[in-house]
């Protein structure tokens, strides 16, 4: 593929750090911050795993411009790197590289961390690997234990809490594929309000068919009118979800059926002269450049 298509030449080169130019300042007090610190772990345990990226300076210049990498390139310095792995820029663009990447949804995530484990990787390795607490490690290792499939398909491109399982798995099955689904709809995929379902859940839908004493800070009195109040918004949900497509369909006729009205010069001359409110009104449904606009 062409390289101007892509931006940079698709195959890294090996660059020796004192060629490296950093384009902008680190931040303040970066060796106490967590990202360095998960960044040099990685590097110390398996290695730089994604290019630097840089640019020439000047086509005669013997230096590279760091684009995207500037932590990485402090944290190869710290730990006695000599060169660095890198992608040449073939322009001085004005985004961040990472803009394009594709990040990992938490079940991605979880799919790669039992794949490693499954080829002999410990979870302690990944743990000093990623800087973090062993027992995060396996809370994401145990994802999907004990969720049933078609709750994690609806989830498999989201990226959320792990603590979010925890609550799930103490439903049966219709109830977390519901739930889920409210989550996705109210776009908020968040263990909070997963642990308000679960408060809100009725007994006969839990896992263990018993009501817990209480649910996070909420007491018993609490999660049964939490309890109540979700079954009516329940309820005006499915309400809403029945009729959407018909009112999708209706708004779609009325903004075709306004754009022919408004085409035609002398109805549109008649509406600015006596009803200059409603032609505004007729023009900002016309304009949208969707329903939601």
């Amino acid at each position: 593929m062409n390289s101007r298509l892509l931006g940079f030449f698709p195959e890294p080169i090996t660059i020796a750090l004192s060629q490296l130019l950093p384009s902008r300042k680190p931040p303040p007090n970066l060796y106490g911050t967590r990202k360095f610190g998960q960044i040099e772990a990685s590097i110390r345990e398996v290695g730089l795993i994604e290019p630097l990226t840089v640019r020439k300076p000047a086509p005669d210049s013997p230096h590279y411009l760091i684009l995207d990498g500037h932590i990485r390139c402090i944290a190869l310095h710290r730990l006695g790197y000599t060169d660095a792995l890198c992608l040449a820029a073939v322009d001085d663009e004005g985004y961040t590289y990472n803009k394009r990447v594709n990040r990992l949804s938490t079940i991605q995530e979880h799919l790669m961390l039992r794949r490693a484990i499954d080829r002999g990787v410990s979870p302690e390795r990944i743990a000093a690997a990623l800087s973090v607490d062993v027992s995060h490690i396996s809370k994401k290792v145990k994802l999907l234990d004990g969720i049933c499939d078609e709750a994690a398909e609806l989830l498999k491109d989201y990226t959320f809490s792990p603590n979010i399982s925890g609550y799930l798995r103490r439903m049966k099955p219709t109830r977390q594929i519901e739930c889920v689904e409210l989550m996705i709809a109210a776009n908020r995929v968040s263990s909070t309000y997963a642990m308000a379902l679960l408060a809100a859940t009725p007994a006969n839908m839990l896992a263990s068919q018993q009501k817990p004493r209480h649910v996070g800070r909420l007491n018993v009195e609490q999660m049964a009118r939490m309890e109540r109040e979700m079954e009516n918004l329940h309820g005006r949900f499915k309400t809403v979800e029945q009729s959407y497509g018909h009112d999708v369909l209706n708004l779609v006729l009325a903004r075709g059926y306004l754009m022919k009205l408004l085409a035609n010069q002398s109805v549109a001359e008649f509406l600015q002269r006596r009803q200059p409110d409603l032609l505004r009104e007729f023009q900002s449904v016309v304009e949208a450049g969707s329903l939601e606009g």
